[in-house]
């Protein structure tokens, strides 16, 4: 095990380009001993400690309908969610897809799942050492997108996605963990967010009402990303972080078209693999 930190973004199924990153790194037995995963990014996280490659990609990309976690507008309005939480998080760990928590419990490595307190508004860093069902909880709502997904409740707190609040959580990972760190991100160089517009500042405001800290977070969600983005930019130029990221469009956050999700998946492997020596070089320096 490698003494750094590792920063993986989230952005839905464009998850699929880390988990391609991941994959290639333990198949050649490559971990770092401080992790912290962001949304699609935890479920991406908790793979790499239960040391499971392959697991994340082949949640995320399946041609056949049997496992599909995307509901229909039926059950979305039933629900009041765009996918099935309940298959991505129970029925897939604990049948389809089985997760290996003995070995994830078992890890030297830490684990950090990025979640938005609803109340507050702000990020949370949460860790869990034994509980199967509640480590689950925690990437459920880690990966809770607003608007298309209820709000997840943990020991009675309200939350949502960990983007909202920390969507690339570099400087957490720098102020708490070891000097090197390495950060994965799911958008080409240069990505910026626009501002929400008006109607879904509306949305925000008339579905979170209870939650005023919470939609201030949301509606300004593109200027603390953009300001991560700067920041991160900013110290790859200087070496002191080592950054990969896509050199192709991405996927949309909602991709369903298996060649094009299995094609960002190959790409993630294949730039991983590119720049293998220059990470390992960053490492030992």
């Amino acid at each position: 095990m490698i003494e750094a930190g590792l920063v993986l973004e989230g952005g839905a199924t464009r998850g699929v380009f880390t988990s391609g990153v991941l994959d290639y790194l333990m198949e050649r037995e490559i971990y770092l001993s401080h992790v912290v995963g962001v949304s699609a990014g935890s479920c991406n996280a908790v793979d790499y400690l239960s040391r499971q490659p392959g697991r994340t990609r082949d949640c995320m990309i399946h041609r056949g309908k049997e496992y599909d976690y995307y509901y229909g507008l039926k059950d979305f309005v039933k629900e009041r969610s765009l996918l099935d939480m309940d298959m991505i998080f129970d029925k897939y760990p604990n049948e389809v897809f089985p997760f290996d928590f003995d070995t994830y419990f078992k890890s030297d490595m830490q684990c950090e799942i990025v979640v938005t307190n609803c109340v507050t508004g702000k990020a949370e860093y949460l860790t869990e050492g034994s509980d199967p069902q509640r480590l689950m909880m925690l990437c459920r709502a880690s990966s809770s997108m607003p608007l298309v997904c209820p709000v997840v409740k943990i020991d009675d707190v309200p939350y949502l996605d960990g983007g909202l609040a920390d969507s690339v959580p570099v400087q957490h990972a720098i102020e708490t963990g070891p000097k090197k760190t390495v950060v994965i991100l799911t958008r080409p160089k240069g990505y910026r967010k626009k501002p929400v517009s008006k109607s879904t500042a509306r949305l925000y405001r008339t579905l979170y009402r209870n939650y005023p800290a919470l939609v201030e977070t949301c509606i300004k969600r593109n200027e603390k990303y953009n300001e991560e983005m700067a920041y991160i930019e900013a110290l790859e130029e200087e070496g002191s972080i080592f950054v990969l990221r896509p050199h192709m469009r991405p996927v949309s956050r909602l991709e369903k078209d298996f060649e094009k999700l299995l094609a960002f998946y190959h790409h993630g492997y294949r730039m991983m693999g590119l720049k293998y020596h220059s990470l390992m070089e960053y490492l030992e320096k």
